[in-house]
């Protein structure tokens, strides 16, 4: 029979082990309780920036513009909304441009650099076979935007490439800036969209914004942070959801677009849309900074 003194030591161990017990326990569920978070917030991370490349890479050919129509509606249309939204990201942070890594790139180009001059004034000529085409790039109110366009203008993206639609039937813009021609082509890396504050002021009641004759604008997917290397060109006024990206106004040339969209298009993609009858061929972009 244990004495006294030995069924002390023996309660006193048995209250040990239960404490330790315990505080095992407690440390097992603070371990899983950890990693559930940790795991919860690689799956957000990861789903989030899936949709966004996926929104950023998928063909543009899909809807790189509204679809043509009388009064284009912002709701009809695959188009962001014009004001910041979870899923999609901000072109500048902390005074640099964000741009997105993704896809296959049309020709193989190194991103822009991911701090833009904005201090500089540029000048964009886009000579074609039926001319030249002179715009200047608005870098106060899209420097992101103008900083990918001559980056890419720099490294011969758009040399030796044509313009690959032709809209005639509501809206009224040539679009450009695809070295496959097919109206899929990226260049390896998309971006989010720059000043629309203004257009958004403007939609009308049908939810369309005017893009005046003369806008250079980017063309776009439809998803958050599709901005690529394509553009379009307005040589009338157009309505349009307030979701493209403006960055340049045609100071020379506009004649040229506004002579082809008279020969029509080929109707491949609807009526008024499709490749232009005849074709903008681009044989180089050249900038000029001061």
């Amino acid at each position: 029979m244990a004495s006294k003194k030995q069924r002390q030591r023996q309660l006193a161990k048995d209250a040990i082990e239960r404490k330790n017990q315990r505080q095992a326990e407690r440390e097992k569920r603070q371990k899983q309780w950890t990693a559930g978070v940790i795991i919860a917030v690689l799956v957000i991370g990861i789903g989030v920036g899936g949709a966004a490349l996926a929104g950023a890479f998928k063909s543009a050919k899909a809807a790189p513009l509204a679809k043509a129509a009388t009064t284009p509606s912002a709701t009809a249309s695959p188009s962001p909304s014009p004001s910041a939204s979870p899923s999609s990201t901000a072109a500048m942070v902390d005074g640099k441009c964000v741009y997105i890594k993704g896809g296959t790139a049309a020709k193989k180009v190194s991103l822009p650099p991911a701090t833009p001059d904005t201090k500089a004034t540029y000048v964009a000529t886009i000579a074609t076979n039926r001319g030249n085409i002179v715009i200047d790039l608005d870098n106060a109110a899209a420097p992101c935007t103008v900083n990918s366009f001559v980056s890419l203008a720099g490294q011969d993206y758009y040399n030796k490439t044509h313009c690959h639609r032709l809209v005639t039937t509501g809206i009224f813009v040539l679009q450009c800036g695809d070295p496959t021609g097919t109206g899929s082509g990226t260049p390896g890396y998309a971006f989010g969209n720059e000043n629309l504050t203004a257009l958004a002021k403007t939609v009308n009641s049908q939810g369309a914004a005017t893009y005046v004759a003369g806008t250079v604008a980017m063309a776009n997917t439809g998803a958050a942070d599709s901005n690529g290397s394509q553009f379009f060109l307005v040589y009338k006024n157009s309505p349009l959801a307030p979701s493209y990206t403006p960055f340049g106004t045609i100071v020379s040339g506009l004649n040229i677009i506004q002579n082809v969209a008279k020969a029509g298009s080929d109707n491949s993609s609807a009526a008024g849309d499709g490749h232009p009858k005849e074709a903008v061929d681009i044989t180089s972009v050249t900038i000029k900074k001061t």
